[in-house]
């Protein structure tokens, strides 16, 4: 636990030990009504994901498909 001090422009600095801890340079801020909570974004999100899907179709076959449907929904 750190406490830290907003800047004139609202920025903070996130400790180097809490900067480590998180890995990677991006940081998704969560509001949660009474806090702020900072969750690590991996560098290669996609990656973290690679074969928690069961399918033999490549994403860019899985994205195609996803756009096409979009677009349906969308009626263009």
């Amino acid at each position: 636990m750190s406490i830290v001090e907003l800047d004139e422009k609202g920025r903070i600095t996130i400790p180097k030990r809490m900067r480590r801890i998180l890995g990677g340079r991006k940081v998704l801020l969560v509001n949660l009504g009474d806090r702020i909570e900072i969750v690590p974004i991996p560098e290669d999100p996609f990656e973290v994901l690679e074969g928690s899907l069961n399918t033999k179709r490549s994403f860019k076959e899985l994205r195609r498909e996803a756009e096409r449907l979009a677009e349906r929904e969308a009626g263009t």
